[in-house]
């Protein structure tokens, strides 16, 4: 399991709409950076809940969880006035209605060690931005990703929409096949392919190797030759700019 020695974990609620909340991770790879992703359902709070409280544990800090005074485990099994901003009672419940029993539960639940499918993605060197099922996961970057991408958050671009959702929403306007977005004919331009190039750019900041790939050029002058040529074309044709918002928006709302 990889272990951060110097971390600093926060559970979030959103008001009004739920259990839907933030963690934010301090790392000392990221340069004392802040990572912040969004979860939805009880099984995964309880799960990050269990990953931030033993992580001084897992990091070898302390060999006895309770006695470890920097995290709010205590604040679980305690009923001390120093703990009363902690808002854990709502926490507590999803193990039983009776606080003696919830107690005790949530100390075996944390006692029990964190899972592996938990520890795999902590583990990650880029750890994700959200938590949960598919339909979740898109709201997500329904809600947050447009007019939020910014090249200096790279964890903006976890929010963005799928490649693959691009091309489908780009045939589905021009009326062509996903053949045609990977052909290329000389001198003899391809629409299609020359804004689904583009907007694997714009939208998701795909570097000029990844849209190589993905329409299989191999110069990535070629590539930067498309976008600079689709930009200028967008400006200046009023037509081109209206079909390129439509499938833009078709892709969002295909994730709200």
């Amino acid at each position: 399991m990889q272990t951060f020695p110097a971390v600093c974990g926060m559970l979030m609620e959103s008001i009004p709409s739920g259990l839907i909340g933030a963690m934010s991770l301090k790392v000392n790879y990221l340069e004392d950076g802040t990572r912040r992703f969004w979860w939805r359902g009880d099984s995964y709070l309880l799960e990050l809940l269990r990953y931030v409280h033993r992580n001084p544990l897992e990091a070898g800090l302390v060999k006895v969880l309770d006695k470890y005074p920097w995290v709010s485990h205590q604040g679980y099994l305690s009923d001390a006035k120093k703990w009363n901003w902690l808002y854990k009672d709502f926490i507590l419940s999803l193990f039983s209605d009776e606080k003696a029993v919830s107690r005790k539960t949530y100390k075996d639940f944390v006692s029990k060690g964190t899972p592996e499918e938990i520890n795999r993605i902590f583990g990650r060197k880029n750890l994700p931005s959200a938590l949960g099922n598919k339909d979740f996961l898109d709201w997500v970057k329904g809600s947050f990703f447009f007019g939020k991408r910014h090249k200096e958050v790279p964890d903006s671009k976890n929010l963005s929409p799928d490649a693959e959702r691009i091309k489908e929403e780009v045939c589905r306007k021009y009326g062509v096949a996903m053949d045609e977005l990977h052909r290329s004919r000389r001198g003899i331009s391809n629409e299609p392919r020359n804004v689904a190039i583009y907007l694997l750019r714009s939208l998701r900041g795909d570097n000029l190797e990844e849209i190589g790939r993905e329409f299989n050029i191999t110069r990535f002058s070629s590539v930067s030759s498309v976008v600079e040529r689709m930009r200028g074309k967008i400006s200046g044709d009023r037509q081109l700019r209206r079909r390129v918002e439509e499938i833009k928006t078709a892709i969002y709302m295909s994730q709200a």
